[in-house]
């Protein structure tokens, strides 16, 4: 479990908090076993597509970029005219940002959250589920992790980033693909597969 904030995490495990816990994980459905893949590397959204997906302000996408919190990794911009791309797992992280903030955390923990975040693979972040007590985020790697950090009065809400994931690959199966070498890619390959593992949920 790594904590972003100031202080050691003490926690204390109880039969009623495991309950508890695993009543909260059969609500967000399995957080730690999900078989989630990511787009190809050369496919990527602009600007406001990434915007609808995530649920953010254009000007806030473009602050986060500026600032470095998240930048178009499939084709930054490179001068006047030049449309940024950004990846799946960027408007993830978009996502992510945007529910952290809407749920009171600050700015600056964010930051330090998704430093932490950008340093693992796309496999590991599948496997992430976000605690926060309102004043610090923690990132747990395994359901014990999510009960230990409840039972010790830590977590106020957690974020399932497998949940998240799913949320984005739906929402952007409906929305158009670029492909880094600027041609547009609307009816893309990405797009299919993205539509097609969204149905196969919903059917399976």
């Amino acid at each position: 479990m790594t904590r972003t904030g100031d202080t050691d995490l003490t926690a204390q495990s109880t039969s009623d908090a495991h309950a508890q816990a695993a009543a909260a994980a059969g609500v967000q459905g399995l957080l730690f076993d999900d078989d989630l893949r990511p787009m190809p590397e050369d496919v990527g959204f602009r600007g406001p597509t990434a915007c609808a997906a995530a649920g953010i302000t254009y000007r806030q996408l473009d602050y986060w970029a500026r600032t470095g919190l998240v930048s178009p990794s499939v084709r930054p911009a490179t001068g006047s005219g030049t449309q940024r791309l950004y990846g799946f797992r960027d408007v993830l992280l978009l996502k992510v940002i945007k529910r952290l903030l809407d749920a009171g955390i600050s700015l600056q923990q964010i930051r330090t959250a998704i430093a932490h975040l950008s340093k693992r693979g796309i496999d590991d972040l599948t496997q992430i589920t976000l605690m926060s007590d309102g004043a610090s985020v923690y990132m747990c790697t395994s359901p014990d992790e999510v009960i230990d950090l409840l039972a010790g009065g830590q977590g106020v809400f957690g974020i399932a980033l497998g949940g998240v994931w799913r949320e984005v690959e739906g929402s952007l199966s409906e929305l158009p693909t670029e492909r880094a070498d600027g041609h547009d890619d609307g009816d893309s390959h990405a797009n299919d597969e993205l539509a097609a593992r969204r149905r196969a949920r919903m059917t399976g």
